[in-house]
């Protein structure tokens, strides 16, 4: 199973992982395959404890499975070293988490532009572009303690877009926000993936598994249905 970088962005075969917890090993994933295609938007739900975060981390190449194979853009991530897998992770993926993660002592700006200095690249208008595109222009000299809950998730976003990834991973992005807080993050996961961007959520929020294109349900560390 090899797909083709054109059909395919992730593609996972029978991905384990097996936590060591005191005495007993923990199966957080059991046996997992799946595909994400170019310009999907899919959904990972399912109870707590499932192993939605688990999946996430491995498909972002922050964690190393116990056992099977996955793609990254036609490439097989278990044949890259830990410099490759850096490289991947940093040019290819853009991440947004539950709890923003934002640099307190930096601006909006550069929060946004911070992939950029560690990946030794120049902004070329595209921070001021991002911003425009969240809608936070206004906003780019202020820090975080300044921001609403739902602008620090929108200048998260913006950071998980400016190197450009090929795929934008999601844990939980509405899990700190309200209801109507939260409608407006959805509103621009499904832009971006109208525009063109593969997205992978992990979520509780029934509004935004909804907004997705298909569904993957995890129970006990296995795909059902």
């Amino acid at each position: 199973m090899n797909p083709s970088p054109d059909q395919a962005v992730v593609a996972a075969e029978a991905l384990t992982k097996v936590y060591r917890r005191a005495a007993e090993d923990v199966r957080a994933l059991d046996g997992v395959s799946l595909t994400v295609r170019r310009g999907e938007f899919v959904a990972i739900v399912g109870p707590s404890g499932a192993g939605k975060t688990t999946l996430l981390n491995l498909l972002g190449c922050m964690d190393a499975p116990s056992s099977g194979r996955l793609w990254l853009e036609g490439r097989e991530v278990q044949q890259l070293n830990e410099r490759g897998r850096t490289h991947l992770r940093r040019e290819r993926l853009g991440f947004v988490f539950q709890h923003f993660g934002l640099v307190p002592t930096l601006t909006v700006a550069e929060n946004v532009a911070l992939p950029l200095v560690f990946a030794r690249r120049t902004a070329d208008g595209r921070v001021s572009r991002l911003l425009e595109k969240v809608g936070l222009s206004s906003r780019r000299n202020h820090r975080p303690h300044e921001l609403s809950g739902g602008e620090m998730q929108r200048v998260a976003i913006a950071r998980a877009l400016v190197n450009e990834p090929a795929l934008l991973l999601a844990d939980e992005p509405t899990g700190n926000l309200d209801s109507v807080t939260g409608e407006a993050v959805i509103a621009l996961l499904r832009q971006l993936n109208a525009e063109g961007l593969t997205v992978v959520v992990v979520t509780h929020n029934p509004a935004l598994a909804g907004a997705a294109g298909r569904q993957l349900r995890l129970a006990d560390g296995r795909l059902a249905g």
